[in-house]
């Protein structure tokens, strides 16, 4: 029998559904670099549209109602998942989010395999930290994988976690979408009418959900305050519901009379071609993201990126060589932000382009990310 070095990671990633979102994305991106390099795996979850992606990987699917929160739908989901991870020889269950480790973590030590978890997220405390106990599985794990510096300091300040067992993995651009060659003109061509850009303006752009934590309000704000006034503004977003957000949004930029230059539009089908016709990717959130993929997706386009100065931003951007950073909460210090970004020379443009594309090369590809991912598990095994 295969012990120790000798044995290969046969894994069940778990997860609550795959229909859309930077976890369900992850998943699939690990899921198919497993595949690549021979590497048995398995995904667990409700299910959703991105179980067709896993299909064409030939990576199966089991789908269970691990969206649920019902403590005894979590005790059936254990049980469901431990006789799969017997009938599949599974001797590594990833959990990615909260109510599913639940389940992953019963299931994984009644099987007698091995648990880890990645930490994707600042989860809410509730009141005197009573939810940290909930929360506590995403770090009863032999290995636990936090995606940003900021949520590894999140995880220490709020966990009595050993840091020796913390992997630093950051999330990644998907390079085969996120890339000048990859957009074509025709793509190109379509934003431009959907968004009404002019042809004589720079382009900044913000896209994202329409939330009050990603700091459109501020943007508005900004603008008004900016010295440069030559410029078209696009935020782009899906509003989920949140329309009296939406409502002030047009409100604020009339209030500031920016109608002609911004324009305020649903969610973002084509970020890559998005991001293709700006000049300016902005990411303003107003609190910190656990990582913030606009902002290395901006870098890997060639962009110049603007981004408040929490969160994950700070892992992805050099201030001033791959990028901008400003003070977040601070209107003004975004408005001078995009001055400098406008008031760039051709050459300056393309150094920073340069210096941010090398930056996502060398530090946020999906293989560096599944590599060290493949690393922690083949650690786990290492260890028998």
């Amino acid at each position: 029998m295969e012990k120790g070095k000798d044995k290969k990671p046969v894994v069940l990633q778990v997860l609550p559904e795959l229909e859309t979102g930077g976890v369900e994305l992850g998943t699939v991106e690990i899921a198919s670099e497993l595949t690549k390099h021979g590497i048995k795996n398995f995904v667990a979850s409700k299910g959703g549209r991105m179980v067709h992606d896993l299909q064409k990987l030939g990576v199966p699917h089991f789908t269970l109602n691990l969206k649920s929160k019902n403590p005894f739908t979590i005790l059936k989901n254990a049980k469901k998942l431990e006789a799969y991870i017997k009938e599949n020889d599974i001797n590594i269950v990833h959990a990615r989010s909260r109510a599913p480790a639940w389940s992953a973590y019963l299931a994984a030590k009644r099987a007698g395999v091995h648990y880890m978890a990645t930490f994707h997220g600042t989860y809410g405390l509730g009141p005197w930290g009573i939810k940290k106990i909930y929360n506590k599985v995403m770090v009863m794990g032999e290995r636990v994988i936090v995606i940003s510096n900021h949520i590894k300091n999140h995880v220490l300040k709020n966990y009595k976690v050993d840091e020796n067992k913390l992997r630093l993995v950051f999330r990644c651009v998907n390079l085969e979408r996120f890339s000048p060659e990859a957009v074509s003109q025709e793509r190109m061509i379509q934003k431009v009418k959907e968004y009404n850009i002019p042809d004589d303006k720079p382009v900044l752009f913000l896209g994202g959900r329409i939330t009050k934590w990603k700091g459109q309000h501020l943007l508005i704000e900004a603008l008004s305050k900016m010295k440069n006034q030559d410029y078209y503004c696009i935020i782009a977003g899906d509003e989920q519901g949140r329309e009296e957000y939406f409502k002030s949004l047009m409100a604020l930029a009339k209030k500031y009379n920016l109608g002609n230059k911004i324009g305020i539009y649903g969610k973002v089908l084509d970020m890559p071609a998005a991001m293709m016709v700006s000049d300016v990717v902005l990411s303003t959130a107003i609190e910190p993201e656990a990582f913030g993929r606009i902002a290395i997706e901006g870098q890997a386009m060639g962009k110049i990126v603007v981004a408040s100065n929490i969160g994950g931003s700070l892992d992805s951007i050099s201030d001033g060589v791959t990028g901008k950073l400003y003070q977040y909460d601070n209107p003004q210090a975004l408005a001078d932000a995009l001055d400098w970004a406008l008031s760039l020379s051709m050459s300056e443009k393309k150094k920073i382009s340069a210096a941010a594309q090398k930056n996502v090369r060398e530090n946020f590809t999906k293989e560096i990310m599944c590599d060290k991912t493949i690393k922690v598990y083949e650690e786990l095994l290492a260890e028998e």
